[in-house]
């Protein structure tokens, strides 16, 4: 029997996974989200970075 595995990239990070995603402190992660520089997701009492909203900053300070 063959099990194959996939695996799917995490769509949503948590503060600590972003700031890692983009190699900084959790604290310049957090004044980012303040700032509104970095978009996120409120999930019940919890806040994700959305994958999407890193790649979309990066893409911003590129211009």
């Amino acid at each position: 029997m063959t099990t194959e595995t996939t695996v799917q990239p995490q769509l949503l990070l948590t503060v600590e996974e972003a700031a890692e995603v983009l190699r900084i402190g959790r604290t310049t992660m957090f004044e980012l989200i303040r700032t509104g520089q970095v978009a996120t997701v409120p999930i019940g009492r919890l806040r994700r970075v959305p994958l999407d909203a890193l790649q979309q900053f990066i893409r911003e300070r590129q211009r």
